[in-house]
């Protein structure tokens, strides 16, 4: 970043009075071929202002910029290319990493300003499948990634602790339920009741309305509907909550959907005060004809309140009780128009902040290139997922390291590790393909290759006994790449975070694992001589990012494997 400034700060000085630095900065790249220099800069944008070809205009700036700042400075075609200092800038990249630790790449830009992040929030009653595990890991990681850049982060996970659904449940129960079987695996008790439900309810379409007079006994709080479903949501929570452990998860609130349900009235009051409520075939809605979407339903013909109706409750409670500057939801793609209307609706109710509610979201975890369904049983159970994958991290451990010290502890980091790095590597709109054999592979772009890589580094430090001297580092040519992708990681996490995209994150580490692998096969680390120490620190300002860049993941990285 730094040498982004100086390249900008030169560059400004040539085109006084056109651009400003954070302009130049936004154009500023890296170039894809290593001869092209380590930054450019494409003309195009000044072309426009100057009235000259882009070509000319890259000599003429090559031309007139100081170039005691760089090893070489030239114009190719368009570009402004330069070629830095590689002695001075690798000693100023691992000096900082030295002397920052963990702490390279933080910021204070947040400035301690809240940001909420709704995300996970699985139905209660129903298990914790494949398709929780996006919302869960991508609110995790954007989560870190705001602390890391100075901000407070809210971690909210709205469970699905109320609905319909439940009273089709109760009903379930109370025709074909046993309390001992609940109490002894509730989860998968509880999925087949409801599963049994809809199956049985096309054949005798009766027990839709029984399940619809269960859940009116539930609103009108009944003792015996609403000691189910107490009972339902506190067996369920203990099951989430070995999930969450396994992940490294937590949360600062659990306030579910029933959590809202004496705070909607005040919603419809506002909304009917402003006169922003309007009839439509009996019910209540919001027109938001001007906003190009569909109205936004308030209340049922039958005066039932909504899922609009208790996130516009939720959206003025976090503010009022969090005070925000964001307030992000990590939900799935198919619920854009309903965030859309949340902040359209926030908007007419007179809120300002209205822009800074931000959904996040996300495409589908595919299992043979379908969609999971819970409805229909279609269900992949991430429990069994990430149980799963440490058995076979474990048998791979046994198969290649089997005297590795504490090895149910490295088998869970790299098992569990590597389906939530599978998720975040790509970017978080995409539909992903769920796959563990591909996940667990020590090759190529996984969790586990970068794990491995981490403690690859970690063990040349071990054997070469490095100790943190802060002598004047040698930069070797095979060591330059490296450098310049350390250099790279306090921009990388400002573009991860200001793009919610922790997909960028993921790609950086693996990244620097691969360039990190290549100065490994090339150079002999533990060799004695004068290089020694600056390959060892070399290792050491790597294993240090690698180590920080899986953490902003929410991924273990062990030292040994």
């Amino acid at each position: 970043m730094k040498n982004k400034n100086m390249f900008a700060a030169n560059l400004q000085a040539v085109f006084e009075g056109y651009m400003d630095k954070e302009e130049i900065l936004q154009l500023i790249e890296v170039p894809k071929q290593r001869d092209h220099g380590d930054l450019a800069f494409p003309c195009f944008t000044m072309a426009q202002h100057l009235r000259k070809s882009p070509g000319l205009i890259a000599r003429q700036a090559a031309e007139s910029m100081n170039k005691e700042s760089f090893e070489k400075v030239e114009a190719v075609g368009p570009y402004v290319n330069v070629f830095l200092n590689k002695q001075q800038t690798a000693n100023e990249v691992i000096g900082e990493i030295f002397d920052k630790q963990q702490d390279y790449g933080a910021s204070v830009a947040g400035q301690g300003e809240v940001i909420t992040i709704d995300m996970s929030s699985p139905n209660i009653a129903k298990p914790f499948s494949l398709g929780h595990l996006r919302s869960t890991v991508i609110g995790n990681s954007l989560a870190l990634l705001a602390e890391k850049r100075g901000y407070t982060a809210v971690r909210i996970n709205h469970l699905g602790d109320w609905g319909t659904q439940f009273g089709k449940l109760i009903a379930a129960y109370k025709r074909w339920g046993s309390k001992e079987q609940v109490s002894r695996d509730p989860i998968k008790e509880l999925l087949a009741l409801y599963v049994r439900f809809h199956h049985e309810s096309e054949a005798f379409p009766e027990l839709i309305e029984e399940g619809r007079e269960w859940f009116k006994k539930l609103e009108d709080g009944d003792s015996e509907a609403l000691q189910l479903w107490k009972w339902f949501r506190e067996e369920s929570l203990q099951e989430f909550n070995k999930i969450y452990e396994l992940l490294g998860v937590y949360f600062d609130s659990t306030e579910g959907e029933a959590f809202f349900n004496d705070k909607m009235e005040r919603i419809v009051d506002v909304l009917s005060a402003k006169n922003l409520l309007s009839k439509s075939a009996g019910a209540q809605v919001v027109q938001l004809i001007e906003a190009g979407m569909p109205p936004c339903l308030i209340k049922k013909s039958d005066g039932a309140t909504l899922y609009a109706t208790r996130d516009l409750a939720a959206a003025v409670y976090r503010k009022e009780r969090y005070h925000f500057a964001k307030s992000l939801y990590v939900v799935g793609n198919e619920q854009s128009l309903h965030f859309n209307q949340l902040s359209a609706v926030l908007k007419k109710m007179g809120y300002s902040w209205w822009k800074d509610i931000r959904h996040i979201s996300f495409g589908m975890v595919l299992k043979d290139g379908k969609k999971l369904s819970t409805r229909k049983g279609k269900v992949v159970l991430l429990e069994e997922v990430l149980k799963e994958s440490m058995e076979l991290a474990s048998k791979n451990i046994e198969a290649k390291n089997p005297d590795l010290a504490d090895k149910q502890s490295v088998a869970k980091s790299v098992g569990v590790g590597a389906v939530v790095f599978h998720d975040l590597k790509n970017h978080r709109n995409n539909d992903i393909e769920f796959s563990l054999k591909d996940m667990l592979r020590v090759e190529g772009e996984t969790g586990p290759y970068v794990q491995y890589t981490y403690a690859r580094a970690c063990s040349l430090l071990r054997k070469g006994n490095f100790q943190l001297t802060g002598e004047t580092l040698v930069c070797e040519e095979e060591a330059w790449p490296v450098v310049k992708v350390l250099a790279e990681f306090p921009n990388t996490i400002n573009k991860a975070a200001e793009n919610d995209d922790p997909s960028k994150i993921a790609k950086y580490v693996i990244d620097l694992a691969q360039e990190f692998n290549k100065f490994y096969a090339n150079k002999r680390i533990l060799e004695e001589g004068k290089h020694k120490y600056s390959r060892l620190s070399l290792t050491y300002a790597a294993s240090v990012v690698l180590k920080e860049g899986l953490r902003l993941l929410g991924v273990d990285s062990p030292p040994e494997m």
